[in-house]
């Protein structure tokens, strides 16, 4: 089906924005890339939870936490992801960009500013071993290669806790990116958090704001994320 014959068909079932809202909160100087919620800098930022698949059903033992701050200049984002077992790729690296990362496990983050052109967005992806892809999408008029030849400039790091099994990734995205505004208080984003974990046939599929589709690239159903705290 062509994406904006698709897009058309979800218009039709009558979508609306996803109702979850993620609070960004403000800090005045630049975060350590250290994938750890017990970590001051974190302290006391509440976050948001991913744990139902697409369809907004619940997917056991995969309950994900997102937390997010803000700059001046950059936006993090903090996912910490249980897990029952990694499924990595093979040769990782880390020094360059990886794409089709989402065949394996990854953490993702689905965000946009432009709340008339809603098919247009970035999406970011990190892995469990700190690879990472960033991509322009376009839903009705795909860029060349998809969009993943697009650099936004921005910073991973990951962790694995075997004995807990919990992984922890961390993203740090040039606002600059995202959005033409000044970072400003109030300022609002359209978001969706999701989540790739494990082989096939029992690959799980976990989604912040359920899409009710058979792909997360469903910006009808993005939440939002609110700058706040400064």
């Amino acid at each position: 089906m062509r994406p904006f014959v698709l897009l058309l068909a979800i218009a039709s079932l009558g979508l609306a924005d996803g109702p979850g809202v993620i609070s960004s909160r403000y800090s005045k100087t630049e975060i350590s890339l250290a994938p750890d919620p017990h970590a001051p800098q974190w302290k006391g930022v509440p976050g948001v939870f991913a744990e139902n698949d697409a369809m907004g059903k619940p997917v056991p033992g995969h309950r994900t936490e997102i937390r997010s701050r803000w700059t001046d200049r950059h936006i993090y984002f903090l996912f910490v992801c249980p897990y029952e077992a990694l499924f990595l790729k093979p040769d990782p690296r880390t020094d360059v960009e990886t794409n089709k990362l989402w065949e394996w496990d990854v953490a993702e983050v689905f965000v946009g500013s432009d709340f008339k052109t809603i098919t247009r967005y970035k999406e970011f992806q990190v892995s469990p071993r700190g690879e990472w892809v960033d991509l322009d999408i376009d839903r009705v008029n795909p860029l060349p290669e998809g969009g993943w030849k697009w650099n936004s400039g921005f910073q991973v790091a990951a962790r694995v806790d075997e004995q807990a099994k919990v992984w922890y990734g961390i993203m740090k995205i040039p606002l600059a990116s995202i959005d033409s505004r000044t970072p400003a208080n109030g300022n609002q984003m359209r978001i969706n958090f999701y989540r790739c974990q494990g082989p096939k046939p029992n690959r799980a599929m976990i989604a912040w704001q359920p899409t009710h589709t058979r792909t997360f690239h469903t910006p009808e159903a993005f939440g939002r994320l609110v700058l706040e705290g400064k």
